[in-house]
């Protein structure tokens, strides 16, 4: 409502001359004036409209003017509108009372005062233009407050949504959140940090040598320098360790600032848990140390290997140093699979018996019990079973059509027994002296491992015995009850005519040492091709019958090779330095080498057995 918004005034009187005489008095105050000349027309008015001031004359014939008043009151609509009876007659006391019971304001009597009933009128008017000016003022401030309060009832709920989307994030972070006032020299932090750290209680003020307590004794004046309000007041940044109520130890990355003014200075930060960084990097150097420390240890059996294996000629001392070298790189791969924690005998047994082994084959057995072997233990063993392998290809069991080799071993509380037998082949008498492969089998047990090598020459065949402490090889007691995995079989063979063969290797030593090969066994050698690209354009345009592919040239793979090798028809060996676990399935049918690459199995795929040069193509069986 406005300043000045008019109200109604309602004049009831059954005298038309006194109805007109009012209206003319009351025209000057502006308001709308309504008459009634009966009570019955008061009523249709007041019904209608809202009534600031109702003037009815007290005598009228129907209805006077004190029962219109009680009616009027007892309307709940009509409660505060003021009632001002005119009376011609002398009313006395009683009649005033009577008038004020109905619910009258005032009276006024006749003959009128225009002036008088004027200011009357005018008084009760504008209290009700104020009274409804108040209700309307008062309703748009409830409505306000009612806006007002849904907003902040929105608001309160959003930030608490906030705070828990923050306190879910800090927990899924591993984080919390500190600070530290300086006029206070309190610190405060996060429920989750104050209950790790076993002061939740207090977690709303600590005192700074109470938070100390929870900070390993080294950090300590890291944290003071932290919260020092001296120097760059932004970016501030620390690694301290936590020491929680359990003892334990954790790793926290504090960051920072400090805020405030020249009068009054406060840090405030946040904390996340990097224990499990921390501990990578402490296993991550580990590893580098332990891997720099084997590589040299490997490089060192490997120089040994060179420098004593003693050969007639060249031919023979590469064959011997090709077959001690990846005897020991077989082992290396079985120690790969496992992460370098431990392998089990029997994977080394099979994996040196693997070229001789054929399906159903009553002439080579190895049996015994589960034995978890250290690494530096199974490269010792896997050296000296090579070395009985050979032994025997060379004079022994494995040399005849009709020669048997058992392997067995037993294991008790101290001790893990090997018996190696042979029988059915040549005789053997015992030699005159130590050869280079019993030197090394006597090394690689007694010098490495503590145990004990003997060596029995019956005419039937060696026998030898490896006793071996399980304190030198790492055994457990007892010893895992899983039994060694089998190797898978090896893929069907394949089958290519011509002699032109594509080498697709990166590394020149390996590309040059297989040209080489495969050209004395009489191919003609396309490439060697080292990079991608080059594979690619050779695959799709040039002329040959048969390929060898690497399957990593650089740090990028060639199964896109391998596709158009198999979209054109043309047969091809993978190989790889990677465990075979890695090849893409779709091409599990195709023979693979793994390097180093054994010049053995290569000639067997690429042997030449016909007058048209046909080559039949299988390969061992992969780990």
């Amino acid at each position: 409502m406005g300043d000045f918004e008019k109200v109604n005034i309602l004049l009831v009187d059954d005298q038309p001359a006194k109805l007109l005489s009012y209206e003319v008095i009351l025209r000057e105050l502006g308001e709308n004036l309504i008459r009634a000349n009966s009570a019955q027309e008061a009523f249709q008015h007041l019904i209608k409209i809202d009534v600031a001031v109702l003037l009815v004359d007290v005598c009228m014939p129907d209805l006077d003017g004190f029962q219109l008043a009680k009616m009027v009151r007892d309307h709940p609509r009509f409660q505060s509108t003021a009632i001002i009876f005119i009376s011609a007659v002398l009313l006395t006391d009683l009649d005033f009372l009577r008038g004020y019971e109905c619910g009258a304001v005032d009276y006024v009597s006749v003959p009128v005062v225009p002036e008088v009933l004027r200011a009357k009128v005018k008084v009760f008017a504008e209290l009700h233009r104020k009274t409804r000016q108040l209700e309307q003022l008062n309703h748009h401030l409830e409505l306000r407050v009612a806006e007002r309060t849904g907003e902040l009832e929105k608001s309160t709920a959003e930030v608490r949504r906030s705070e828990e989307r923050m306190r879910l994030a800090f927990e899924a972070a591993q984080m919390g959140w500190w600070d530290y006032d300086w006029t206070t020299q309190r610190v405060s932090c996060s429920p989750s940090f104050a209950e790790e750290m076993g002061f939740a209680a207090e977690a709303s003020g600590l005192d700074l040598e109470r938070f100390l307590t929870c900070i390993h004794s080294d950090d300590h004046q890291t944290v003071r320098n932290l919260l020092d309000p001296a120097g760059e007041p932004e970016n501030r940044t620390a690694e301290i360790r936590l020491v929680q109520s359990n003892g334990a130890t954790r790793w926290s990355l504090v960051k920072g600032r400090i805020l405030g003014d020249a009068d009054s200075h406060r840090f405030a930060g946040v904390t996340f848990d990097i224990t499990a960084r921390k501990l990578a990097e402490e296993r991550q150097l580990t590893l580098v140390h332990e891997l720099d420390h084997r590589a040299k240890n490997l490089l060192a059996v490997v120089q040994s290997v060179l420098r004593l294996t003693q050969a007639e000629s060249i031919t023979e001392f590469l064959a011997a140093a090709d077959g001690r070298i990846r005897a020991l790189w077989r082992a290396h791969s079985l120690l790969s699979e496992s992460r370098w924690q431990a392998i089990d005998l029997g994977r080394i047994v099979r994996q040196e018996f693997a070229p001789f082994l054929v399906k159903q084959n009553p002439r080579i057995s190895a049996e015994g019990p589960p034995v978890l072997l250290a690494p530096a233990s199974a490269q010792s063993l896997a050296l000296a079973m090579h070395e009985l392998v050979t032994n025997s290809v060379k004079h022994g069991a494995l040399s005849s059509t009709t020669g048997t080799v058992e392997m067995r071993w037993t294991l008790d509380q101290e001790m893990l027994t090997m018996l190696w037998t042979e029988s059915g082949g040549p005789s053997v008498v015992a030699p005159s002296r130590r050869g280079f492969g019993t030197k090394l089998i006597v090394a690689s047990i007694e010098d490495q491992l503590n145990g004990k090598a003997g060596f029995d020459w019956p005419r039937s065949g060696l026998r030898c015995t490896l006793a071996i402490p399980l304190t030198s090889i790492g055994a457990p007691r007892p010893a895992l009850d899983k039994p060694a995995q089998s190797r898978p079989e090896a893929p069907a063979a394949v089958t290519f005519s011509g002699s032109r063969v594509l080498v697709v290797e990166d590394e020149a030593l390996i590309a040059i040492m297989m040209k080489e090969e495969l050209v004395g066994l009489g191919f003609d050698v396309v490439g060697p091709v080292s990079t991608l690209p080059q594979a690619l354009d050779a695959a799709r345009g040039a002329d040959f019958d048969v390929a060898i592919l690497d399957l990593n040239l650089g740090k990028q793979s060639s199964f896109d090779v391998a596709e158009i090798l198999e979209s054109r028809g043309v047969p091809f060996v993978l190989v790889t330095g990677y465990s075979a676990a890695g090849i893409n399935p779709r091409f599990s049918h195709v023979p693979l080498l793994e390097k180093p690459v054994d010049l053995r199995a290569l000639r067997r795929l690429f042997q030449r057995d016909r007058p048209k040069p046909q080559v039949q193509m299988s390969v061992g069986s992969r780990s």
